[in-house]
């Protein structure tokens, strides 16, 4: 599976790795730890909800 880890998006996404875990519990996405691997289109519907709140 590509994608990237959690922690790589945070870092990317300039949010803290706690943060973005509990985006991707309201979100339905399974990630449990900060090491998780996610998909790119889940990391898509990440950016885009960040991009929402903006």
């Amino acid at each position: 599976m590509k994608g990237l880890r959690v922690l790589e998006l945070s870092e990317a996404l300039n949010v803290d790795s706690a943060d973005l875990l509990a985006i991707c519990a309201i979100l339905k996405i399974k990630a449990t730890s900060r090491l998780s691997m996610i998909s790119f289109e889940e990391c898509k519907k990440i950016t885009d909800y960040y991009g929402n709140k903006k």
